[in-house]
């Protein structure tokens, strides 16, 4: 079998191209079409951990449980993730490339080619229809040479590209008609078709707008998919806290959670199930004058621990956070921010920055030290027994997954690891993991997703003085029924049978 193929390109980033090759996952999985996503390169720190450890980008991981699939490196066979002074780590295939050569430009560009293609084709093997996703736009004219996302997969793949692009940003003739306009003549024959994204109000008022991209741009317009208010899926790109302002619950605020925005931040949707919880208020906190007096801090993870640390330092937060800590406001430090609690942090072979030994928050005793192996895992573990609000949740069996570089040792003995991992990547383990603090307030681990544990996740914020209500009891967002109502709005709003006609090509 070899899947026919759908390619959706956008504008400019963040125009709604992940969420819409979502979407389309979902509507086609639900017609009993054999469906996988793929993107050949993704640039995100917000990644997603596959049943063998292979690691690739949470978008994506979400676009194959909208085909009810098992995310697998073959869906995305290069991601890129940004590291502190401008560097760049390169997974291939899932895992870390090793030392970088001194390879020229083009040779590195065919290398991650070669990756790609070999990617799609499996996945064309064992599926009906592959929906691929570009990155950016098409047109960075200065970046074309080494595209190896867009047109030139397209074109590879013999893909019928869709174009979206955002009119809630504005400027829509100038985003669709420039991006067709600037096309390669034999790139341009491969759109067939625009997708106005994030409409306000009445669709029929654009039918006129509609009419004279149709006419200037020589493609028909798809469809026009409405502005969907308050959905719960997670980003790519970290750029999507800019749009998100805390929840304003004024006298519902039961509970006031500070969350600092690392410049390198990882993995931040992990919490979206948090910052949706009634009564629970989640802000973004980038300076001291945003701290305030909150209920309790969460430090989340990063791509870069060293850099972090040494910015938290510059701009008063590390004293900030200290100075909080000691008047007994909890602290949470997930994966980086786990490394951050402890007394210090040593990279002596380089691996993170150039930094040999950074002091660091000094609220737990532990110290971490950088090494080259990567562990990746999804991950099951136990809570061990302990006192205070970890008293009820003691011996409960939490999931989530694991994404680090370092190796973390307890060194006093008013600490005590917070879990023990019982399984990685379906492997039997028994692994201590994370540390929590005599009193209990303070405590971290490396295991990402640990909050999305509903019993745990009570047992703590009842700890901070949240009360659960009727409306919390079904815990937290379901991804699935997100994508359902996403696809049944995309269903609503494409020519169907049109689109029927450019997939099978009838």
């Amino acid at each position: 079998m070899t899947a026919r193929v759908l390619m959706i390109q956008g504008t400019a980033s963040s125009v709604g191209k992940s969420l819409l090759t979502a979407a389309l996952c979902r509507l086609y999985a639900r017609r009993g079409v054999s469906v996988a996503p793929f993107k050949a390169q993704n640039l995100s720190n917000n990644a997603a951990v596959c049943p063998d450890g292979a690691e690739i980008g949470r978008s994506t991981a979400v676009q194959a449980m909208a085909c009810g699939l098992a995310p697998s490196a073959d869906m995305n066979p290069v991601l890129l993730k940004p590291e502190g002074a401008g560097g760049v780590q390169t997974i291939v295939d899932g895992r870390p490339m090793g030392a970088q050569t001194a390879a020229s430009y083009d040779e590195r560009v065919r290398f991650l080619w070669q990756h790609a293609t070999a990617a799609l084709a499996r996945l064309r093997a064992r599926h009906e229809l592959v929906i691929i996703e570009g990155a950016g736009s098409p047109v960075e004219l200065n970046l074309k040479r080494g595209d190896i996302v867009n047109m030139a997969m397209a074109r590879y793949a013999r893909a019928p590209v869709l174009l979206v692009g955002d009119i809630d940003r504005g400027g829509i003739f100038a985003q669709m008609l420039g991006t067709l306009w600037l096309l390669e003549p034999e790139e341009r024959e491969l759109v067939a078709g625009v997708v106005v994204n994030r409409f306000r109000g009445d669709v029929s008022m654009f039918h006129d707008g509609a009419s004279i991209l149709e006419e200037r741009g020589g493609v028909p317009v798809l469809g026009i998919v409405p502005w969907i208010d308050d959905l719960r899926l997670p980003e790519e790109d970290a750029v999507a806290l800019d749009a998100l302002p805390p929840r304003d619950l004024g006298a519902e605020t039961q509970v006031d959670i500070a969350f600092v925005r690392l410049p390198l931040i990882a993995n931040f949707d992990e919490f979206d199930a948090l910052a949706h919880t009634p009564g629970v208020r989640l802000r973004y906190v980038e300076r001291p004058s945003q701290l305030g007096q909150p209920d309790a801090i969460i430090l989340p993870g990063t791509k870069g621990t060293i850099h972090d640390l040494e910015w938290l330092r510059a701009i008063g937060l590390f004293d900030e956070i200290r100075r909080l800590a000691r008047t007994d406001t909890p602290v949470v430090g997930i994966c980086g921010g786990y490394q951050m609690l402890g007394e210090s942090i040593a990279d002596p072979d380089h691996i993170e920055s150039p930094v040999d030994r950074i002091e660091g928050l000094g609220l737990l005793p532990l110290r971490t030290r950088f090494e080259g192996t990567k562990e990746t895992h999804q991950a099951t573990a136990r809570i061990r027994p302990s006192s205070g609000w970890l008293a009820s949740v003691a011996d409960c069996e939490i999931t989530g997954y694991e994404i680090h570089m370092g190796r973390t040792e307890l060194i006093g003995d008013d600490v005590a690891p917070l879990c023990t991992l019982t399984q990685r990547s379906g492997a039997p383990a028994s692994v201590p993991d994370g540390a929590v603090s005599a009193s209990g307030k303070v405590w971290g681990c490396y295991l990402h997703g640990i909050l999305d544990n509903q019993r745990l996740c009570g047992a703590w914020l009842q700890s901070l003085g949240w009360r659960p209500s009727v409306a919390t009891a079904s815990g937290a967002p379901h991804w699935v029924a997100q994508l359902d109502r996403v696809a049944d709005i995309l269903e609503a709003s494409f020519d169907m049978e049109r689109l029927e006609r450019i997939i099978w090509q009838r």
